[in-house]
């Protein structure tokens, strides 16, 4: 999205879900990785202000192959502009993790990991106008 199209957008908390599909029998490693690793990281930025709310969620049951998602994490971003400002994690990341050769090792090995991955933006409905 370009800068100025954004600028024309309302300061309004902007919602991303993202889907992770594992490969099989690596679901559990990747939620570990991902809660030792990236969600400090997304911690840190409720803490800045950039997210306002993070959650995350698991089928109950499972699906054919072709609709098969193991994790969706979404998060509620305080507007758009903050998804496309030129931020960088890798500050955060450094701040938290002294050790940047595991860090950076074991977030491989979580995306090694992902057969899938792909970022929905969701909009809410308002089913009353």
């Amino acid at each position: 999205m370009s800068t100025t199209s954004q600028t024309s957008l309302p300061d309004k908390p902007y919602a991303v879900e993202y889907y992770y599909k594992t490969a099989w029998g690596h679901a559990d490693e990747f939620i570990r990785l991902y809660k030792k690793n990236h969600y400090p990281v997304l911690k840190k930025q409720i803490e800045m202000g950039r997210i306002l709310k993070i959650t995350l969620v698991k089928p109950r049951f499972h699906a054919t192959e072709e609709g098969r998602w193991d994790w969706r994490a979404t998060i509620v971003w305080k507007n758009i502009q903050v998804t496309d400002d030129g931020f960088s994690e890798e500050s955060i990341s450094r701040q938290l993790f002294s050790d940047q050769e595991t860090f950076k090792k074991e977030e491989q090995r979580r995306f090694e990991i992902l057969l899938g991955h792909w970022d929905v933006p969701i909009i809410n409905v308002d089913l009353d106008k």
